[in-house]
């Protein structure tokens, strides 16, 4: 083919390749299609129309020298270690250049907090004249937020149209279910029925707040004078209510097993049930009380799905009503106010404890919630009241959720030394900041005790037990499977002193707990059936019975875990099945090691409920030489959280990343690893 030829054909080829433009391409360019120069200021095109070159900031280069590009680098370095945050570049929807400040001083405007977030929570009326909860990221909410501005630029009269939600059925279609009760509950003697609130008071009245002892009275009396009327919602309520105050009573004062199909108490709550209106009507603060009660009464009688769910129903209901917030409404007073933060409260703690103890996720993170902590109401009542302790056990209940987050989510990966120190310096703190009056004082031990205090320090040990709990039961399982039980070496060897440190918290918790029970187990202070009294012991037990099995043999530790396992036998004696089944899986335990108890003539399968006659006060050890107490130490060795890389980091991992062991141990390991000795 001649020369002349192929020319033709290469150049034709050329041409048929799409045009590429290049990087520095401007942006008239790249919009006429046109090849660009790229040169600098402004490329060939733009000169021959008399404009200027504009690039896209992102993709144009600019040739600085070297030196300059250095310390930019050492600047973002120095920026990295400082944990400065480094501006973000500017949006490339803007030009660099432009500016949002009108006077154009090339300096941004700031927006500030966001206006939609500011002020109280707004309530809107429903048909029925009920206030619900609107969240600020409801469109009603904005729209209420602008009339309220609108208004008081233009001074319009306050037109409450918005505020009402208009259904979109006939309220009157909607079905109401009729209670069908087979039988009229008889009601105890007025005096009596007083006598359960007070015995149901001491034991939950003091840590949560679902209702007032006048408020109750009224109820009361008003349940004597007649019988509900059927068609009337909060009628109903009222009258379950009282159902099951009666039904607690009855549990916490006979307190044991008295012949019926349940424990005591149980035929009144059987009866309060039938009074329940259902879910989809219209909730109330009331509603919210006798949800929160009968899930509670549900975990007395070990149905732990029905509790959950009747206590998460309390916790939207509440969250629905804007219990979680506070609200702006001038028609609550302030006593009415004080009793909506002390009911959102005291269903937080419950739904928090319940989802700790069944290993379900919590249901509301703290970063939600808006409303004050409970206080005390200056006109009648006392510096230290219950409106204390509440406020006392709610911190408890939050750093427990911070332990759901930090060490028992599955998905979740923080440092976990990092997590558990801080957990138990949160401990810590509230162990020191807790009031006097509410301090536990171990000379009263075996004498007079305070059923509130046994409520708050049992709450304060589980926290430490479940925060320890996973590193102890891995370094049981590694003593035992070695046959480490049945050696004298300290267990404290190759340890770390954070992990020395946590362990000992554990078992001085579980140590402490089970003194505490006891002695209130003598002044009958213990709940037969109550589930965080079971609760509470059983943890303790299954600590002690552990260290007993795979440390050396310590006589303190024996015979706090001799008087655990009185407890537990105790409660099972009286009628409370579940305890029976968790101490006889214990003393199972204690039968496959056969660990010959040291220094002393009983062996593990003698435990039983007898007295043994020692006194708690001598096995009790101060608050102030709890290990979990000491953590401060720490603050001054910041090299020591990272020591343990080198000492025990493989059983911290194996501890907390195994997700068998979280809050309900994994009874089949645990036996094989007991059994392999």
């Amino acid at each position: 083919m001649p020369p002349g030829k192929q020319r033709t054909t290469a150049h034709a080829h050329r041409a048929s390749i799409p045009y590429r433009r290049t990087s520095l391409a401007c942006v008239r360019c790249r919009g006429r299609k046109t090849k660009c120069s790229g040169d600098l200021p402004s490329c060939r095109t733009c000169r021959a129309g008399n404009h200027g070159c504009i690039y896209l900031e992102q993709e144009r280069k600019v040739q600085v020298p070297e030196f300059y590009l250095r310390d930019l680098e050492a600047r973002v370095r120095a920026y990295e270690q400082s944990q400065a945050p480094i501006p973000k570049a500017p949006s490339p929807s803007f030009p660099a250049s432009a500016s949002l400040n009108p006077k154009g001083s090339g300096e941004t405007e700031e927006f500030g907090e966001n206006p939609l977030t500011e002020g109280m929570a707004h309530l809107v009326m429903t048909p029925s004249g009920q206030r619900h909860y609107l969240g600020n990221s409801s469109s009603t909410s904005f729209g209420l937020r602008l009339r309220s501005f609108v208004e008081t630029l233009s001074r319009f009269d306050h037109d409450l149209s918005i505020e009402v939600q208009c259904p979109t059925y006939n309220p009157a279609a909607w079905p109401k279910r009729r209670p069908s009760l087979t039988k009229v509950p008889q009601l105890p003697p007025y005096g009596f029925a007083k006598r359960l609130y007070k015995a149901q008071f001491v034991y939950i009245g003091t840590i949560f707040s679902f209702v007032e002892p006048h408020v109750f009275e009224a109820r009361l009396q008003k349940a004597y004078n007649q019988i509900p009327d059927l068609s009337d919602r909060e009628a109903c309520l009222s009258y379950s209510q009282v159902l099951i105050i009666l039904a607690y009573g009855q549990l916490y004062s006979v307190n044991q097993w008295d012949g019926h199909d349940g424990p005591p108490g149980f035929d009144y709550f059987m009866q309060a049930l039938q009074f329940l209106p259902d879910i989809h009507d219209e909730g109330s603060v009331l509603f919210v009380e006798v949800l929160s009660l009968a899930g509670y009464f549900m975990q007395n009688l070990n149905r732990r799905d029905a509790a959950f769910l009747y206590t998460g129903l309390a916790l939207r209901m509440a969250i629905s009503l804007g219990l979680h917030q506070e609200i702006d409404d001038p028609e609550i007073d302030n006593k009415a106010r004080e009793h909506r933060r002390r009911l959102w409260w005291s269903v937080y703690s419950m739904d928090r404890i319940l989802c700790a103890k069944s290993g379900n996720p919590i249901t509301i993170l703290d970063e939600d919630i808006g409303v004050s902590h409970p206080s005390r109401l200056p006109e009648c009542e006392p510096e230290v009241g219950p409106a204390t302790v509440l406020l006392h056990y709610t911190e408890l209940s939050r750093i427990l959720g911070k332990i759901m987050n930090s060490i028992y989510r599955k998905n979740h990966k923080p440092d976990l030394v990092a997590s558990v120190y801080n957990i138990m310096t949160d401990l810590n703190n509230w162990r020191r900041d807790l009031p006097q009056e509410l301090q536990f004082d171990p000379n009263k031990l075996g004498k007079d005790i305070s059923r509130e205090s046994v409520s708050i320090f049992l709450h304060y040990y589980q926290c430490i037990n479940m925060t320890a709990r996973p590193l102890l039961f891995r370094m049981v399982q590694k003593r035992l499977a070695t046959g480490g039980k049945g050696e004298d070496t300290d267990w404290r060897v190759h340890l770390s002193p954070t992990a020395i440190a946590v362990i000992e918290a554990c078992i001085t918790a579980a140590r402490d707990s089970t003194i505490m029970m006891y002695s209130a187990a003598k002044q009958n202070l213990v709940a037969t059936y109550g589930f965080m009294d079971g609760e509470h012991i059983f943890s303790a037990a299954i600590v002690l019975v552990m260290i007993n099995l795979a440390f050396p043999f310590n006589e303190r530790d024996r015979k706090s875990m001799k008087m655990a396992l009185e407890v537990l036998c105790g409660m099972a004696e009286k009628g409370n099945s579940h305890m029976r089944a968790r101490h006889e899986l214990l003393m199972k335990l204690c039968n496959i090691a056969t660990i010959p108890c040291r220094g002393t003539e009983t062996s593990p399968a003698s435990f039983g409920g007898k007295d043994t006659g020692e006194d708690p006060a001598t096995l009790y050890v101060t608050p102030s030489t709890i290990p979990a107490t000491n953590f401060p130490l720490f603050e001054n060795e910041p090299g020591l959280l990272q020591s343990i890389g080198s000492l025990d980091g493989g059983i911290w991992e194996e501890g907390y990343g195994n997700i068998d062991i979280g809050i309900d141990l994994d009874w089949t390991h645990w036996t094989e690893a007991v059994q392999g000795t």
